[in-house]
């Protein structure tokens, strides 16, 4: 991937990344907004006001120099952002500004740290990193059928309120035209342009089946916390997106694609509004695999926060080796379980013949992971998807 004589500038920046990642991840985006205000309309810039894309980018620039000419460690961090660089329209011309201003980035911070061989060797690294996500995306949009970038006009046809600021969004295409093939656990990017000349862009997974006629998403009103600010397209869409509405909508994408079609057993394991993409897996396999044992469990804060509770009920009347396991973390009188997700009170299934997916916030998806794990279960049958940026640091 890179020179013999890079390799140990590389290796000898991993102590100093892990130091100072963050600082120069920071620098970067600041010094290249400035120069390139443009770029502002690509990049989720809630994710930049609370800093989770910094944090981001400095975990990758971080794994990538400890694994870099490993291609199997790489490979699906890789992947993962090529999906999501597509979901966004990424072109080839932004590789050369991004590392301009990541090089320079490298040389404030460091100062007299950053000699010209260490520099050098980051320039062949980021050059040899952007020649692959260069040919990926090339490759991907070919496949699609799209250019960089391209948006189609959906109507909304439905909209249901699914729990607690949870709305399901029904959407079909102006044109009339088929939609593009896509499969669950696939996301769309929703393009918002505000009245102030800003436009951005976020990605909801689809929450149905797929078809060629409509697609379905289930967006969370995110209100403001203590350290994230209130989700400005999320609540943009809550207050503006009404039945007869018109959005503007990205050809499907995402690496995270559950096999649907086998006969082998199944578990769906989510929390909050990571449920989406387990429902649109499940209501598939209500079409094609009805009698397939499923093990489906989810946790919630509390009924009202248990989004697509109907869609559970309508699959558990077509299939019978269905099993649904509910936690809620507020007690209640009804059949949930109490606290937090507990895999020991999910059924029997057999670990080496069954993959099992997870959905929900980072905490919840770690604590699961090593449960699993813990119990015996393959960490090749072990798959998650992750709302937002992902940290990189799944089991560290």
């Amino acid at each position: 991937m890179i020179s013999t004589a890079a390799r140990p500038y590389i290796d000898a920046s991993v102590p100093v990344l892990r130091a100072h990642g963050l600082a120069i991840t920071t620098t970067f985006y600041r010094n290249m907004f400035v120069a390139h205000p443009e770029l502002t309309h690509l990049f989720n810039m809630g994710n930049q006001a609370s800093g989770a894309q910094q944090q981001s980018l400095a975990a990758a620039v971080f794994a990538y120099a400890v694994d870099i000419g490993k291609p199997d460690a790489l490979g699906p961090v890789i992947e993962r952002i090529v999906q999501k660089h597509m979901s966004v329209g990424i072109r080839a011309g932004h590789y050369p500004i991004v590392g301009r201003y990541l090089i320079a980035a490298i040389k404030e911070i460091l100062g007299d740290a950053a000699t010209a061989p260490l520099l050098g060797a980051w320039v062949e690294a980021y050059d040899s990193l952007a020649n692959v996500f260069i040919a990926a995306e090339k490759k991907g949009y070919a496949e699609a059928g799209i250019t960089p970038g391209a948006l189609r006009a959906l109507r909304v046809i439905q909209r249901h309120t699914e729990s607690a600021d949870v709305d399901a969004f029904t959407l079909e295409p102006v044109d009339g035209l088929p939609l593009a093939a896509c499969k669950p656990g696939q996301y769309i990017s929703i393009a918002v342009d505000f009245a102030d000349g800003r436009h951005q862009l976020r990605q909801y997974s689809l929450s149905d089946a797929p078809t060629d006629t409509q697609w379905r998403i289930t967006v969370k009103r995110d209100h403001a916390s203590e350290v994230t600010p209130a989700g400005e397209v999320s609540n943009w869409i809550h207050d503006h997106v009404l039945v007869g509405s018109t959005v503007l909508a990205s050809h499907p994408f995402g690496e995270f694609v559950p096999e649907t079609d086998s006969a082998d057993p199944i578990v769906l394991l989510s929390a909050g509004v990571g449920i989406t993409p387990m429902i649109a897996t499940l209501n598939r396999i209500v079409q094609v695999r009805p009698e397939r044992r499923v093990i489906f469990a989810h946790a919630a804060r509390d009924p009202a926060h248990h989004a697509h509770q109907r869609d559970i009920v309508a699959a558990q009347a077509l299939m019978p080796h269905l099993s649904v396991v509910t936690f809620y973390e507020m007690p209640t009188d009804d059949n949930a379980r109490p606290g937090l997700m507990d895999i020991a009170a999910l059924p029997d299934w057999p670990h080496a013949n069954a993959n099992v997916y997870l959905c929900g916030p980072i905490d919840f998806m770690k604590a699961q992971w090593l449960a699993l794990v813990d119990a015996g279960v393959p960490v090749t049958r072990l798959h998650r998807e992750v709302f937002g940026p992902d940290l990189l640091d799944m089991l560290n």
